[in-house]
């Protein structure tokens, strides 16, 4: 039976991926973002430098901890040890919220380190909303979990993506990570409108967004690839627009880059962009 948790609360601050290569930046000066996220799993340890550097940026930023091992699809459920360490690294930060993906990462003997897709069938369902009760009871908090981006389908599936997550959040009380760029990225690889996925969710369970960059389509690969290595595009933009004119409460939004992570400078303009569109998103509609 599904435990009921606080809710989340509506936050509509704009923050970064706290990476690395930019640990001084929000350490010694003052950054104009409203939090950072982290990869949970890059703390989930007893001590040493990187979870001493965490909690010296938690004394400065709200931080929240977003996870890429959890492996909520998996049908062996979920790894205890792992639960464990998450629940200490969460009491420890008291991040704004946990979150992670809607995929599957692991079987008993091997960890893939891929978000790997989910077969959208009623079973799977089942598999995952059993799994994410046992995660939000053992932090005794409501998660939110990302759609992901993908790059084929599976013939047994029963559910679109959408009515997978509407259900997903109506059975466990969980709330939606709308990543934009993975679905105009999945959209585009499979056919479906962006708008239609959109319209079908439950955009009142959705409290954060992520904006990243992606690799295009090519005359030598007809699929775009999900790589968080550059710039948000102009697509993914207008569509984060049109995804904020369906919102009717604010929301987190974040800028995403793993790889060639440019100055910090460049990504604070690109979270400035964001800034603009949610204005205007705000701004009554003229008479």
């Amino acid at each position: 039976m599904t435990q009921q948790h606080d809710s989340i609360e509506p936050f509509g601050g704009f923050g970064l991926g706290l990476r690395r290569t930019h640990y001084e930046d929000f350490l010694e000066h003052d950054v104009a973002v409203d939090f950072v996220e982290v990869i949970s799993e890059n703390y989930m340890i007893e001590g040493g430098r990187q979870l001493r550097i965490l909690e010296a940026v938690r004394a400065r930023f709200p931080v929240i901890i977003h996870g890429v091992s959890m492996s909520i699809g998996s049908a062996e459920g979920l790894d205890p040890d792992y639960l464990s360490k998450l629940k200490r690294l969460e009491r420890r930060i008291d991040p704004l919220w946990v979150s992670d993906h809607l995929c599957w990462t692991r079987t008993s003997a091997h960890n893939s380190h891929d978000l790997l897709p989910m077969p959208l069938t009623e079973e799977a369902l089942t598999a995952v909303c059993s799994n994410i009760d046992q995660a939000q009871e053992t932090l005794g908090r409501a998660m939110l979990f990302e759609n992901p981006s993908s790059y084929l389908t599976f013939p047994e599936d029963e559910l679109t993506e959408w009515e997978f997550l509407t259900e997903m959040t109506r059975r466990t009380g969980c709330y939606l990570l709308l990543d934009v760029n993975n679905i105009y990225v999945s959209a585009a690889n499979h056919g479906f409108s962006s708008e239609k996925y959109l319209a079908g969710l439950p955009l009142d369970r959705v409290r954060q967004i992520h904006l990243a960059g992606h690799d295009p389509a090519t005359p030598e690969r007809d699929i775009i690839i999900d790589t968080h290595d550059r710039e948000v595009a102009d697509d993914v933009w207008a569509l984060y627009a049109k995804t904020l004119a369906m919102l009717d409460e604010p929301v987190a939004t974040m800028i995403e880059r793993d790889a060639h992570i440019p100055p910090l400078a460049e990504l604070l303009t690109e979270l400035d962009r964001a800034r603009g569109l949610a204005s205007e998103a705000r701004e009554p509609v003229p008479a």
